[in-house]
């Protein structure tokens, strides 16, 4: 399984709005990734590392955007497919497809998790003023999905909450729901 892992942050760098007019020439890093032939972005400071799209061990009676599990060095960590979450249908595996390896905050404890893209395109460090508010109007995606826009010149690219997109706490609710949703079997 080949596997990249990317640098860590620094704590200061977490905040991605700038707060006083001293942030606002600062610097902040993105890793883009395609989905459903659009463009997205997180936070680098989420990433842990991207892994080559090997297997998932599936799971019987999960919600369409909980794919399954993998062994990540001994430790099990769920695999979301986002093409799933944001309601477009299952993420189609092909030659490019990775998963990539984030962490996300629940009580102050980390938890990781994969996230199923199409592919991952590159890092990007860019001026925090190329961040724009997210728009107003729709993007196909929940409203609080979005943090902002990169505003790239020749294009946008669509920047991710990744808490409130991977919130642990409202997916335990859904795997709740579709289980609870199911018929039960006769023994």
């Amino acid at each position: 399984m080949g596997t990249a892992t990317l640098p860590q942050s620094s704590p200061a760098s977490r905040n991605l709005h700038p707060t006083s007019e001293g942030e606002v020439g600062s610097s902040c890093q993105y890793l883009t990734f395609s989905l459903g032939g659009e463009s997205f972005a997180i936070p680098i400071e989420h990433v842990r590392e991207i892994i080559e799209f090997c297997g998932i061990t599936t799971i019987p009676m999960m919600p369409p955007f909980l794919r399954g599990v993998i062994n990540l060095r001994g430790a099990v960590v769920p695999v979301v497919d986002l093409q799933a979450r944001f309601g477009r249908g299952e993420t189609p595996i092909a030659k490019r497809t990775c998963v990539v390896i984030v962490e996300v905050f629940v009580d102050e404890r980390a938890h990781m998790l994969g996230v199923l893209v199409d592919a991952v395109s590159e890092v990007l460090t860019l001026d925090r003023g190329r961040l724009e508010s997210k728009p107003s109007f729709g993007s196909g995606l929940r409203a609080d999905f979005v943090d902002g826009i990169l505003n790239l010149d020749d294009r946008f690219i669509v920047t991710l909450d990744i808490n409130k997109v991977l919130s642990v706490e409202e997916m335990a609710a859904l795997v709740g729901a579709a289980a609870s949703s199911r018929p039960e079997q006769a023994p």
